[in-house]
């Protein structure tokens, strides 16, 4: 079999006639939280208010329209561990298409629920991806069925790349353009549009979890990046940049308090190079490609951006263990003007004395200054204070 070639401008706008009606023009905002703290004009394309809640429909119906009658009639077959199951899934519950998406066993409910719900069979099989995948595709020998790779395809990759059509008539002051990649095939798209419509703008691919290996950007780590893909982007790219979870929890953040919107953490890494310099002083505009994050994971998520602003404090510190012990605590807590949203008392460990009895604080802060006078206060009336969630106070 001859090796799969990148797709054309012409095979983009083909793929944008198919999507027409199905998938989403998504909108775009501009941020003046993101462009006070850059110093440059900022937009964000909400992909996350994409059907199924990610870019990856584009690139499935795309695929899943171009298919004869009989390999409509045989079904489709895909592996994912989250949105690219319920983007073929979705796409083909809409062209009248069998589909069957395998998936980890541990694979987050949630996921899997959201998948089925789509019509699609699933399949939870091995420990992890890799095991999915050489399930997915031994049934797709098996049975004559098509797969559907999540980025290592032509028709996927022009399925993605109607972003960029979109991009370029939404956006045409922006200089800079941010995209996650993960397998690449949506960068890919976007940057063949880009080249051949606004050749002179800055691409940057934005990749997750250099350092550690691991990310909450879960949609965006990839073992192994596509070649088709890969030797798009190392032609068209001008540059690709890292961030890490810290950086990424923060962006989650900001977009949900000051944009209000949901990103997960794959959606969010090109803001979270924005706001470590990615573009700055440019103007630039920022993809959100997807907004499926487990609501426990968002909550933590937001609790450590939280914390990482200053406005979330948790200290440990040891009151004497009498009526009005606790009461004076707080009521110094209060004085600060520090909200406390949780209380925990421990009459074990902290090498207490039999008189004392510890307490964990959980406060809502204004900011790190706030949090350093309230630790500050506290020292000054004699107690003893212990920050868990930060390194200093």
């Amino acid at each position: 079999m001859a090796p799969a070639t990148a797709p054309t401008l012409a095979d983009i706008e083909a793929a944008r006639e198919r999507l027409a009606g199905r998938a989403r023009v998504t909108p775009v905002y501009g941020s003046e939280t993101l462009s006070k703290l850059t110093g440059g004009r900022v937009w964000l394309k909400a992909e996350n208010l994409q059907r199924t809640g990610s870019f990856k429909v584009r690139g499935a119906v795309n695929k899943l329209s171009t298919l004869d009658e009989a390999e409509r009639d045989a079904g489709v077959i895909a592996a994912s561990a989250g949105n690219h199951g319920q983007a073929v899934a979705w796409a083909a519950r809409e062209l009248g298409i069998a589909a069957s998406v395998f998936m980890p066993q541990d694979a987050p409910m949630a996921k899997v629920e959201a998948t089925q719900s789509y019509g699609a069979e699933t399949v939870l099989t091995g420990a992890m991806f890799d095991d999915a995948l050489a399930a997915a595709t031994a049934r797709a020998d098996e049975t004559g069925a098509t797969f559907v790779h999540a980025f290592e395809d032509p028709l996927v990759i022009a399925g993605q790349g109607t972003l960029g059509l979109e991009l370029v008539e939404q956006v045409p002051d922006a200089a800079t353009f941010l995209i996650p990649i993960g397998g690449g095939g949506l960068a890919a798209g976007i940057a063949i549009v880009l080249r051949a419509l606004r050749p002179g703008v800055r691409i940057v691919g934005v990749q997750a979890g250099k350092t550690s290996g691991a990310t909450i950007a879960d949609g965006i780590l990839v073992k192994h990046p596509g070649e088709l893909t890969m030797s798009v982007l190392d032609e068209l790219l001008d540059e690709i940049v890292h961030v890490e979870d810290d950086a990424i929890s923060e962006a989650i953040t900001v977009l949900l308090e000051r944009s209000k919107l949901v990103v997960e953490g794959a959606g969010a890494a090109s803001v979270a190079a924005l706001l470590h310099g990615a573009a700055s002083g440019e103007n630039a505009c920022a993809l959100l490609s997807g907004g499926n994050i487990d609501a426990t994971l968002l909550m933590s998520v937001v609790r450590h951006g939280l914390t990482r602003a200053g406005r979330y404090l948790v200290l440990r510190t040891r009151v004497p263990d009498r009526p009005g012990g606790l009461v004076k605590l707080l009521e110094l807590v209060a004085a600060e003007r520090g909200n406390i949203v949780e209380v925990n008392h421990r009459r074990e460990g902290f090498g207490l004395d039999v008189a004392e009895t510890g307490v964990e604080l959980t406060i809502i802060t204004r900011n790190e200054e706030h949090c350093r006078e309230l630790v500050a206060a506290l020292e000054q009336h004699g107690y003893r204070v212990e920050s868990v969630n930060r390194r200093s106070a």
